[in-house]
């Protein structure tokens, strides 16, 4: 199948375009980028008004699949993702079983290509069932594609046992995708601990959960020289340590995710379990360091920590409810409200953000930028459409969000994937 995609704004980090340019695809890839194309096409695509960026990349999605299929399947979660005009997303490994071994990692790979409309790359758990008691088959889940392992949902308490599945991961050229949390400082707290908390009578969650593990972490990075991806990073803390890091040129990256750098613990007007996320939303200075580590380019990603669960599990006390939020849908037209239209990002920033970089921390050398040779994963962004939120239209099962009824400016109208448009809006 041909695609022209014809007068679009194409913003490609790799190639630094940032114009008017029509884009031709051709047997799944970008054939030609150029300022006008004359080729027949089996479809048209105008463009016009939109920005043309490279498919978006979500390294932090939970697709609950296998096992917890009642919250999100491979189907459902890859709908949602090119809704929101995510063409790849990394899906964390605490499904159950856990992916433990190469073999569930080959499976879920194989069954994703049948039935998710975006790509799904499985990371791997970095100990047998996320118990922190012995090593997964990390060599076994490398060579089925996982990329990177994680613990994601828990840190890894043995530093010693983390450290020599550090060491394997480097040995297996993959990443190590880090869930900051000290367990034994939780407390059963279930929000930031701060006033907000006390006001509710809810247990609280101090930055120390994060900052010690953060810090540790990439302590054992600059040790074992993995490549460490810090995930839904919270606190002001976090984004210092990361800016020594790069001051110390570790291989250390870092994740924000739009409820962390939008929301925080004062918008949590009463105790509502959709607030309710790990790590919680902190306090405004919080919020304030992350904007800036993004905007300083100390933050590398913007991804969503998409985590949908059942209406009953959430619709309850903060003090019973399930951690976390879903953030598909949502995540462009959020990045683009709250920092592009804010000018703390450029559009070039957030194309970088959610395409080109995750595509770096990943190795898909032939993902995250629109231009000739690369695979036609591709996004059309439309800035000028402004809409409220309605959590009953997403197509994701989990409703579970803090931003239903938020205004925001910005929407996907078109998602192409490996040269297929799965999501179009432009000819309804």
């Amino acid at each position: 199948m041909t695609i022209l995609i014809q007068n679009g704004h194409v913003v490609d980090p790799l190639t630094q375009k940032d114009g008017c340019y029509d884009v031709f695809i051709k047997d799944g890839r970008i054939e030609k980028v150029a300022e006008q194309i004359d080729e027949n096409a089996d479809r048209i695509i105008n463009a016009k008004g939109c920005y043309v960026m490279p498919g978006l990349i979500d390294l932090h999605v939970h697709f609950r699949d296998p096992g917890l299929e009642y919250k999100e399947t491979l189907a459902t979660g890859g709908r949602a993702a090119v809704k929101g005009g995510v063409t790849t997303v990394c899906a964390m490994p605490n499904t159950k079983p856990v992916m433990d071994d190469g073999e569930k990692v080959a499976r879920v790979h194989e069954r994703a290509k049948g039935e998710s409309l975006a790509h799904v790359i499985q990371l791997g758990a970095v100990t047998k069932g996320q118990k922190g008691e012995e090593l997964a088959d990390i060599s076994g889940m490398a060579k089925a594609g996982c990329h990177a392992i994680s613990e994601d949902g828990k840190s890894v308490m043995n530093a010693s046992l983390y450290r020599q599945g550090m060491k394997e991961a480097k040995d297996c050229g993959i990443a190590v995708f880090a869930h900051c949390e000290d367990q034994t400082l939780v407390e059963q707290g279930v929000m930031n601990a701060d006033e907000n908390a006390k006001r509710l009578g809810l247990k609280g969650i101090t930055n120390s959960v994060e900052d010690v593990i953060t810090a540790r972490d990439i302590l054992l990075a600059k040790e074992t020289k993995v490549r460490l991806h810090l995930c839904h990073c919270s606190t002001a803390d976090s984004v210092k340590m990361v800016r020594l890091a790069k001051e110390e040129e570790l291989p250390v990256t870092a994740e924000v995710c739009p409820h962390h750098f939008i929301l925080s613990s004062d918008d949590i007007k009463e105790d509502d379990g959709n607030y309710k996320m790990n790590p919680p939303l902190r306090s405004k200075a919080d919020v304030e360091a992350l904007r800036q580590g993004l905007k300083d380019g100390v933050m590398d990603v913007i991804a969503t920590d998409h985590a949908p669960h059942a209406r009953e599990e959430k619709d309850k006390s903060m003090a019973e409810a399930a951690f976390g939020i879903v953030g598909l849908e949502t995540s462009a037209a959020l990045t683009f409200t709250y920092l592009v239209k804010t000018g703390i990002l450029s559009v070039m920033d957030m194309a970088a953000k959610m395409s080109y970089h995750p595509a770096k921390i990943l190795g898909l050398a032939d993902r995250g930028s629109v231009s000739e040779g690369k695979a036609a994963d591709i996004t059309v962004f439309d800035p000028a459409r402004t809409y409220r939120i309605d959590k009953n239209t997403f197509v994701s099962k989990g409703k579970n969000t803090p931003f239903d009824g938020f205004e925001v400016t910005g929407e996907v109208v078109c998602t192409i994937v490996d040269g297929k448009i799965v999501y179009d809006i432009l000819q309804d």
